[in-house]
């Protein structure tokens, strides 16, 4: 036996005697010392499993071993190593703490976050007997099935946690949907969402009017937006999507001026509104109603597309804030329909718009695209010439197909698959229907019994295009909604992710592979963000982690205070004299009351004289003039009479002159002519 395997044997010895004698390290239950005892297993745990050390004779061993200089490959001195197992397994230093001040408590464990995130429902489980079941007919009812269920409950059973992870890993579609985090801050339905192609930030849109903004890197578990707008004061976010360089988005609201924003919720513009007198919708240089939906291109960062219930669809220049193409849907009659969707295809080369009246129609936009909206116009003064049209106006679509949905069932949503062959559309009717556009006339498949209480619930592909995704609304208070998917190869149901409220909006970023659902009701909101600890990536897996800061006993903020020199009795200005008049009126200083403390009863009482009966001033009144009786009261002719003997007396008819010239008056004779006319 050399020396080193001696010496081990003896600190091994060493060591289990004082096990027996004061007991095993493990059995330390001391306050502060069991993570201390940890530590000192972990050690003797290593020399157990290190084994006899190496011979001295080793060829292997560099000369600096031998010699007994340091080398950078030696090994800790054993003697040093089993000082430092002897301090953490002894129970007396266990007792002390490792250092002096207030210790510092660590934030959770990422994977208790994520245990306190998880959904309340096993892993899908897609049934194949269930599925060849429902290929037999041709519409599947998915929409009240429940809340989060896979394609048969019951089928396989759900015996504990052990067979949830089982199934975890069976899952073929590697669905995001097993943890979410929730993202507060609406007061209503959240009916619109975003995500980056980066992954960075996310929007979300409500029926409060509003807008909040997310940023993955920077927010903390408390879950806090950075920043909240409010677009177009009331009326409600139907649409917000991210430019391809994530450089801006897209706000579309009720109103007829969309907006465009920059990364950091700053304005960059608004579409112009037409002139809503203008009945050709081509000659107008905007949207004259409310919009209902709006995108940006897949590739263009400059170029934007929005829908509006005027019946048209408009392609806009976002750089120069202006519109570049009107599309004019075809109608089956005279008069104007609201376009209540549009998309643009993944290569941005069709587009397709959804109708009110439960149309498709759909452009290609490829090659020379529109004709020239100056075109037969009559020229004007050039007094009046304001702006010239430069937009172009397309009428006649590729593909037409009139009563995809049922006639008078708006269609919600509409979207393109990949390769560009196959349409699905969402509409008010309750169904959602898969097309091949080379085969426009019937739809490949009819997926029954989705509730759709509002005109803009989504549906979409999955990022790998394995799944057709879409919303399904809550149609009472009592029912909840949730997130339906179905296989798009086999045309079949596969499971549904129950959401409180009714579900309009979603977004799957293939970049983190999550899902952000918009989810709510008429008085609360929420956007729910779905991931899988080992399947997705950053977003939600870098804030739930996070802790926030906690408030210091050193900080302090200046409380706000708003000085508004209008509202201040010193600067407020009154208008009305009439007021001031009234007010002068009451003080009794600026209107000079006499002081009624000393008269309390009888004549002046309150400071007022005549105010009663029997005053001094009524009784002089009455012995200078009498009792006068109203005009209305006397006699006109007995007035007049009264004077009549002052009149002969005293005749004043021609004046004082008269009187001493002619007393007598003298009268003129009648001429003979008068009397001829009165006989």
């Amino acid at each position: 036996m050399s020396d080193d395997e001696a010496e081990l044997a003896n600190l091994r010895a060493a060591r289990d005697a004082r096990s027996a004698a004061g007991g095993s390290a493990r059995q330390i239950l001391l306050a502060g010392g069991p993570g201390r005892v940890n530590n000192g297993q972990l050690s003797s745990k290593y020399f157990e499993e290190i084994g006899p050390g190496r011979d001295r004779n080793d060829p292997d061993r560099d000369e600096g071993d031998c010699n007994g200089e340091e080398n950078e490959n030696d090994e800790p001195d054993t003697a040093e190593a089993a000082d430092v197992a002897e301090i953490y397994t002894d129970e007396l230093r266990a007792q002390f703490p490792m250092s002096f001040g207030e210790q510092e408590k660590k934030g959770p464990l990422l994977t208790e976050a994520h245990a306190a995130n998880r959904r309340s429902f096993g892993p899908p489980r897609p049934d194949t007997l269930l599925g060849a079941a429902e290929a037999a007919g041709d519409v599947v009812d998915r929409g009240k099935s429940g809340s989060d269920a896979p394609a048969e409950e019951g089928l396989q059973g759900r015996a504990g946690v052990e067979e949830e992870q089982e199934e975890d890993e069976e899952d073929p579609y590697n669905m995001p949907v097993t943890h979410e985090i929730q993202l507060k801050g609406h007061s209503k339905l959240v009916s619109a969402v975003a995500i980056d192609r980066n992954g960075a930030r996310a929007l979300t849109g409500s029926l409060d009017y509003t807008v909040q903004m997310w940023d993955f890197n920077g927010m903390k578990s408390d879950l806090r937006s950075f920043r909240k707008l409010e677009p177009s004061e009331g009326h409600p976010v139907l649409a917000v999507s991210f430019s391809p360089s994530g450089e801006a988005f897209l706000v579309v609201t009720g109103s007829a001026c969309p907006k465009v924003y920059d990364r950091d919720g700053r304005e960059l513009g608004e579409f112009p509104r037409g002139d809503m007198y203008i009945r050709d919708m081509k000659n107008t240089k905007g949207h004259i109603s409310g919009c209902t939906f709006g995108s940006w291109h897949p590739s263009d960062r400059f170029t934007a597309l929005t829908s509006s219930e005027d019946g048209s669809i408009r392609l806009w220049d976002c750089e120069n804030i202006v519109q570049k193409t009107v599309i004019k849907p075809q109608l089956a009659k005279p008069g104007r329909v609201g376009a209540t969707t549009c998309a643009f295809s993944e290569d941005g080369g069709m587009i397709a718009a959804g109708m009110r009246d439960g149309t498709v129609q759909l452009w290609s936009v490829k090659g020379k695209f529109g004709t020239s909206a100056a075109v037969g116009l009559v020229p004007v003064p050039k007094q009046q010439l304001i702006a010239r049209q430069t937009w172009s106006y397309v009428s006649r679509p590729n593909h037409l197909l009139h009563k995809a949905h049922e006639p008078g069932s708006e269609i919600t949503s509409i979207g393109f698959s990949r390769d560009g062959h196959t349409l699905i559309t969402r509409g008010g009717d309750e169904t959602l229907k898969v097309w091949d556009i080379r085969k426009f006339k019937s739809p490949l498949k009819v997926f029954g019994e989705l509730p759709t209480t509002h005109g803009n619930t989504m549906c979409a592909f999955s990022p790998d295009e394995r799944l057709i995704i879409t919303g399904v609304c809550a149609p009472s208070g009592d029912e909840d909604g949730g997130l339906v998917m179905f296989d798009k190869e086999r045309l079949e149901f596969v499971r549904r992710v129950g959401m409180p409220g009714s579900v309009c909006s979603f977004d799957w970023n293939v970049q983190l592979n999550q899902i952000l659902v918009g989810a709510g009701g008429r008085k609360s909101g929420a956007a729910h963000m779905l991931y899988h600890p080992t399947f997705s990536e950053k977003g939600a897996l870098r804030c739930v982690g996070r802790a926030p800061r906690k408030a210091m006993p050193f900080d302090f903020q200046v409380p706000l205070v708003i000085h508004n020199p209008h509202a201040l009795p010193l600067f407020r200005e009154e208008r009305s004299r009439k007021r001031q008049r009234d007010k002068d009126r009451a003080d009794p200083t600026k209107s000079r009351r006499p002081d009624t403390s000393g008269i309390t009863t009888g004549p002046g009482r309150g400071g007022k004289l005549g105010a009663t009966g029997g005053t001094l001033l009524t009784q002089h009144l009455l012995k200078q003039a009498g009792n006068k009786r109203p005009d209305q009261e006397e006699d006109p002719r007995e007035s007049i009479l009264r004077h009549a003997g002052e009149a002969e007396t005293e005749p004043r008819i021609f004046g004082s002159a008269y009187g001493e010239t002619q007393p007598k008056p003298i009268f003129a004779e009648v001429s003979d002519d008068e009397e001829k006319e009165e006989k």
